[in-house]
Order: C-alpha cells, then sequence, then structure tokens
C-alpha cells in the first residue's frame, strides 16, 4: 500500500467501502446492496471522517447480512446515513443525566523545550510538541515520575507543562516508550511517512486476514428469518479501549452472542457504559489456575476471539494465536494493535489520540484550520473505524471458515486505519460543517449503571434492524459462560 496522495475532493463513501470490501475479499456483487446518504463535511474537519465513520460502520453491516444470507439465503439491504454514522462515532452518552468525563486533565499536548511552541517535532532540536495520555493512574504516574514529578491526582497541568520544557518531545518520546509508559510527539504527515514506522505501515492494508491453520469448516446453529444475521455467533471480547469495544458492540448489534472478558486488576474507562451495549460481561484473571480453566471452557465454544492486549500480552499468559488455535481448532482471532504487526514500533503501546498526534493528523488539521496549536480531529475516528474494520474482519473470516475450514487471523491497527483515512482525501472548507446535534438520534435504556442515553446504531438492515438485546451492565455481573440456546 503507497504513501496517500492529496486529493482535492474526498473519495466518495461508495468508492471508500469498495475499497474495503474488496481488502475483506467479500463479493463484489454484495455490494449493490448497500445505500449511503448524506455528504461530507459531517464534523469540521479537513479530513474525510465522515466518509471513514459511514463507509466502516456500512461495510461492517453489510459482512453481517452476508453472514446471513449464507446462511437462510435471504438478502438484506443495508443503508447508513453520513451524519448518524459520523455522530455515532463521536462517544456521545449521557448516563442518570451526567455527562462521563473522558479524559483526565493531565492528558492532552504540551508545547516542549525552553523555546516552547514553536517546532512542530521534526528533529526535536526545537522542542515541539507533545502529548501525553493520562486516563489510567499508571500511565499518569508513570509519566509523571519521567518529568521528575508527585505522582497522583495533586499535580496540575502547569507543574507538567513547566517539566516539559526541559524535554524535546522526541527524546521525551522515547523515554516513556523505554520506561513502558504512553506518550507521542508532534509530527507532520511528511514526517511520519519518512518514520520507519510510517513505512513500515504504508506497505500493509487497513485490514488483514491471513489463514494460521487448519481445521474442518464449523457449523452454526439454523437461522429463522427473523432472527438477527448473527444469531448463534459467540464472540469472545478481551477488549478494554474504545476500538475493540466498539467492534464487539457491533457484533452485538447483529445478533452475535459477545461474552466482554475483563481481567479484575485491569482498569476500565467510563465509556464502558457505552460500549457494553448488547454484551454479557464477565470476569476471569487469566494469572490465576481457575481463571485459566474457566476461560478456556468458554474459549472452546467460541467462534470468534478478539483481543486488543498490548502486543505480546496475551503470549506471556499462554493465549497467543498459536495457542488459542491449538486449543481451539477453527477459531477466528482478531488483534488490535496501535501500530501494527511489523516494523520498530509493532510492540509500543498506544491510543487513537496519540497516533492522531504522531501520524501528523493533529499538526495537518492545525494548518488546515490556519491559526491555534495543534488540532485534534472532531471525534476519536481512529478508533471507532478501527472498531467497524475488526467487526467486518470477524465476519468476513468467519465466512471463510464456514466455506473453507481452518483457524484464521484477523489484523487491525490505529496507524493503519489512519494510513487509510488518509487515502480518503481532504474536505475543503472542512470546518465550516455545522455544530453536532444529537438530539434526533438518541435512543434511552435501562443499564447496570442507571438510566442510559446514547445514539441508535446508524446502520439499517432492511429485514432485521440491529438492536442490543442484552443492557449494558458493570463488568463480572454475568458468570464466565455462554446462554444456554
Amino acid at each position: 500500500m503507497s504513501t496517500p496522495t492529496a486529493r482535492d475532493t474526498p473519495t466518495s463513501a461508495a468508492t471508500a467501502l469498495h475499497g474495503l470490501w474488496q481488502c475483506a475479499g467479500l463479493p463484489a456483487k454484495a455490494l449493490e446492496r448497500a445505500s449511503l446518504a448524506g455528504a461530507e463535511p459531517a464534523l469540521p474537519s479537513s479530513f474525510a471522517v465522515g466518509t471513514a465513520a459511514q463507509a466502516s460502520i456500512a461495510a461492517a453491516a453489510l459482512a453481517a447480512t452476508e453472514l446471513g444470507r449464507l446462511r437462510n439465503g435471504i438478502e438484506q439491504q443495508v443503508s447508513v446515513d453520513m451524519r448518524h454514522a459520523a455522530l455515532e462515532c463521536c462517544s456521545y452518552f449521557r448516563i442518570d443525566g451526567r455527562k462521563p468525563e473522558m479524559w483526565d486533565r493531565l492528558s492532552g499536548l504540551y508545547p516542549c523545550g525552553a523555546g516552547g511552541e514553536g517546532g512542530g517535532g521534526g528533529d526535536g532540536s526545537r522542542g515541539g510538541w507533545v502529548r501525553i495520555h493520562a486516563n489510567f493512574a499508571h500511565h499518569r504516574d508513570g509519566a509523571l515520575r519521567l518529568l521528575g514529578l508527585p505522582e497522583g491526582d495533586a499535580t496540575g497541568r502547569d507543574e507538567v507543562a513547566r517539566a516539559l520544557r526541559g524535554w524535546s518531545a522526541l527524546d521525551f518520546e522515547d523515554a516513556a516508550a523505554e520506561a513502558g509508559i504512553v506518550a507521542a510527539a508532534l509530527r507532520s504527515l511528511a514526517e511520519w511517512d519518512a518514520h520507519p514506522q510510517g513505512r513500515a505501515v504504508a506497505r500493509r492494508p487497513a485490514l488483514s486476514i491471513d489463514r494460521i491453520g487448519d481445521a474442518a469448516p464449523r457449523q452454526l446453529p439454523p437461522l429463522p428469518s427473523a432472527r438477527l444475521p448473527l444469531q448463534g455467533l459467540r464472540v469472545l471480547d478481551l477488549t478494554r479501549i474504545l476500538a475493540g469495544p466498539v467492534g464487539g458492540r457491533a457484533l452485538a448489534a447483529y445478533g452475535a452472542d459477545v461474552l466482554l472478558v475483563n481481567a479484575p486488576h485491569l482498569p476500565n474507562i467510563e465509556a464502558i457504559i457505552d460500549t457494553s451495549r448488547g454484551k454479557l460481561s464477565a470476569l476471569a484473571d487469566l494469572r490465576s489456575d481457575r481463571g485459566r480453566e474457566a476461560f478456556e471452557r468458554v474459549l472452546g465454544d467460541a467462534h470468534v476471539f478478539v483481543q486488543g492486549y498490548r502486543p505480546g500480552g496475551l503470549q506471556d499468559l499462554g493465549y497467543g494465536s498459536e495457542q488459542v488455535t491449538a486449543l481451539r481448532p477453527g477459531i477466528v482471532i482478531v488483534s488490535l494493535s496501535a501500530y501494527g504487526p511489523t516494523g520498530p514500533w509493532a510492540a509500543r503501546r498506544g491510543f487513537d489520540s496519540l497516533v492522531q498526534t504522531t501520524t501528523g493528523f493533529n499538526a495537518a488539521e492545525a494548518e488546515a484550520f490556519g491559526s491555534g496549536p495543534p488540532r485534534a480531529l472532531p471525534m476519536q475516528i481512529l478508533d471507532h473505524a478501527s472498531g467497524y474494520l475488526i467487526a467486518l474482519g470477524a465476519q468476513a473470516a468467519m465466512i471463510r471458515q464456514l466455506n473453507e475450514g481452518g483457524s484464521w487471523h484477523v489484523q487491525v491497527s490505529l496507524a493503519g486505519t489512519a494510513h487509510w483515512l488518509r487515502s480518503l482525501g481532504r474536505v475543503e472548507r472542512g470546518f465550516d460543517a455545522p455544530k453536532p446535534d444529537f438530539s434526533d438520534l438518541l435512543e434511552t435504556s435501562r443499564s447496570g449503571y442507571g438510566e442510559l442515553v446514547a445514539l441508535r446504531h446508524a446502520a439499517q438492515l432492511s429485514a432485521t434492524p440491529p438492536r442490543w438485546a442484552r443492557p449494558s451492565v458493570p463488568p463480572g455481573t454475568h458468570g464466565l459462560e455462554w446462554p444456554i440456546a
């Protein structure tokens, strides 16, 4: 895959969907059943974020109908409105009328070096900018230790900003990675394209699906015409931060039994209230014999295994891709990473906001806007689009498994999604988009956290409208087991 080139106008959503569909290896005729309405700009951005949202959601939904067609012969139409798709990717929700706080106060961009805001990162000689991700206490405290500041929530942004005057952005980025914490230096698009990891990402597709073992074709339960297309599909969801949970939520909306498995010792963010809609939610400590035994029982009946652990994390616990396929031949494994499986940063941790910064989006948005500091995209589109690519890949691989057998490995990365987003082109006068209005797209539901107000799913299926049959509930609400059919 080559380096994206700038376009005067963005790629059409239909063309973007066609590209994803080809990448997934699914039959082109199914694209005739997709209807895409709306146009850019959907949200204030110089990038085609509305197109990315619409195309990725449409691809996931269309793949669900294709899997359903193979099971019962019913062809469904899929329609997705761009505005609805873009707003669904904004993570808007309220719980008992409260707006959750999505960011720690130390998270964000800071100018580095004695020169302050001069420079965009580059070779580090001008200071540059660095983004710190502090939403988890251990990441926050790790950054504070690196800066020589007191750990805990008493340290403020001003103290962090003063401490970063003694660093260049690139030096802090490297030191953070060495310490196992997360930070990202601001780069331009051109600087990222020249970076060894940028080149490694550019050589890979946004979505890869590889056969990694032999196994007989699996069978899914019979699918009555009135049932959602993924009814009876069992998905183990071992993810925590937006992209993976969004992918599992999409599969649940199309009827899959999604079993979210959290480690009792690992923290979550409040977005879990929204992203666990439709899922069962259990706990398992994979460091203990008891937890491993219970986990392997449910693994033995799973069709799909989605994981977003840090690179190598599950391998260390005994659940890398080869180990899982040995335990469950014929399974579809989906792995999410920040920077992809190859290149010098393959093992590096990262989140949407950090990948936006280091791959050039924040600098490019500021340049397009015309003034001010580095500027984030209007939503965490890398997370959300990656989530729908996870759902697309899981279903495409499942179709291959049903047709030809085998165990399959799907790989998605935030940086790969960023590369795909750039390939969609830029939006002239994108910042003229109207202010987001969610009011006509909201639905109210009960949850284990209180009354949840959140967006309806943007994809519409003509025969079996997507829905979340199970309310979102806190981790550990359910036992580690599949529901009785």
